[in-house]
């Protein structure tokens, strides 16, 4: 494979090495593509065509480029409310591919190319660091719906299966997913900073973000309070996003949180079918912290949490201001998102009465939560990536069955076209779980 369109940096690892471990995949036994994202590969500026058949190099089993510097990121997160160290345990960072020139970005852009199965790494904690076929896809198929819907999101290049069994509950073929991101940094990495590093060592992390991620504040006065209010600001049009399509995170900790604005890691994640706004999918989320009303919440709080390991960077009161900031940017987002979803062409003072009232009635008749916005005008899509059909989909995959996956992929790529049996909802959607697939 020729390497020309690689252009690769290793700016992370410009950081002190206490962020990261170098670390190498893991070979696979035998490699084998099941799916390549020819469309993502054409804007990260790669050869589609000479890519999309070698998968040794999206296995892990050979790197990139000869001078690759793979690693591992280390991080820590609040589980549950309850901190916890944490890391890369079965993801390696390529390196970030910089895209060509372009109008928007004349330098270019970064990209992080990480492979996430590709076998255990410094931060495995006594995990194998393999993946399983099913969710590896879930994440591809997920993160490419929300790409469609306009919600930012990490994507999916391509998965592998690497021709390895990965044994959970039961024996399951093992794949690795090749993810891209703005960038790999979390609200965790920052509690990993401060809960076992220096000053130093938190505020090159923030001189680092604000470079990546927001090069206009980087001469700034007062940098670091509008970073961190520039963050907020992401994450409040983020959920807001996620909040008028129905989609559930599942597993919102601090480690789950990119402060690009992107959404990231996509274990027990789905789409509300009837809308309840106590939805929750996940196995473990027993007491339903993250279900779908909690989410603006959990944001500010997880931005709390950023915003303690910033100290004393920025002041007390400069992440109040923020965090009041962020409610403020919720809420704006969010009546907007509304008002277009119920063709509410004037705004008024009651409208969000209005539209609270609406959907106290939809959760009292059962209505499906896409499905009867849909009905009301064009600007609701009419295709998510439904619980039952991802189900389907990922069941076919297993035994090797590969079109039931490529056609739900059309479907959800044109996420605003008519689809009968795309925009279906389940005879009965109760009981629904999704697990993290780890």
């Amino acid at each position: 494979m020729s390497n020309k369109s690689w252009n690769m940096e290793y700016s992370y690892t410009q950081l002190p090495e206490f962020y990261y471990r170098h670390q190498y995949p893991e070979p696979a036994p035998a490699p084998k593509m099941v799916i390549f994202n020819q469309l993502l590969a054409a804007e990260l500026g790669l050869n589609a065509d000479a890519m999309q058949d070698n998968a040794e190099v999206f296995a892990g089993s050979r790197l990139p480029v000869p001078n690759c510097t793979p690693i591992s990121q280390a991080y820590a997160g609040y589980q549950f409310g309850h901190f916890t160290m944490l890391g890369d345990g079965r993801a390696v960072l390529l390196g970030e591919q910089r895209t060509p020139p372009s109008s928007e970005a004349p330098r270019g852009r970064l990209f992080d190319i990480q492979l996430k199965g590709s076998g255990p790494t410094a931060f495995s904690r006594g995990g194998d660091g393999y993946a399983a076929l099913g969710p590896m896809l879930r994440e591809y198929i997920i993160s490419e719906a929300l790409h469609a819907l306009g919600i930012p999101t990490t994507r999916s290049l391509a998965v592998v299966l690497t021709g390895r069994d990965v044994i959970r509950e039961r024996i399951l073929p093992g794949a690795v997913l090749t993810r891209v991101a703005s960038s790999h940094i979390r609200v965790g990495t920052f509690n990993y900073a401060a809960a076992f590093g220096t000053f130093d060592d938190v505020r090159a992390l923030a001189d680092y973000t604000i470079r990546r991620h927001f090069p206009d504040l980087e001469h700034a006065d007062e940098k670091y309070a509008k970073f961190f209010r520039a963050v907020c600001e992401r994450q409040a049009s983020l959920i807001a996003k996620w909040q008028l399509t129905g989609f559930i995170h599942g597993v919102m900790n601090t480690d789950n949180m990119a402060v690009s604005g992107e959404t990231i890691d996509f274990g027990p994640c789905a789409f509300m079918d009837a809308y309840d706004p106590s939805t929750v999918f996940s196995s473990i989320d027993t007491q339903g912290r993250y279900a779908y009303k909690n989410q603006p919440a959990i944001g500010a709080w997880n931005l709390s949490r950023l915003a303690e390991s910033l100290t004393p960077l920025i002041s007390m009161a400069q992440a109040k201001e923020a965090i009041t900031h962020y409610w403020a940017c919720f809420d704006e987002h969010w009546l907007a998102g509304m008002r277009i979803k119920l063709n509410m062409t004037r705004k008024g003072a009651d409208d969000k009465i209005i539209i609270e009232e609406y959907l106290n009635e939809m959760r009292e008749n059962g209505k499906d939560f896409t499905n009867t916005f849909r009905a009301i005008n064009k600007s609701n899509p009419a295709v998510i990536p439904r619980n039952h059909r991802v189900e389907e989909t990922l069941t076919a995959a297993n035994e090797g069955n590969y079109s039931v996956m490529f056609d739900l992929l059309d479907a959800l790529r044109k996420p605003y076209e008519e689809n009968t049996y795309y925009s279906q909802p389940p005879e009965c959607g109760c009981g629904y779980r999704t697990f993290c697939g780890t």
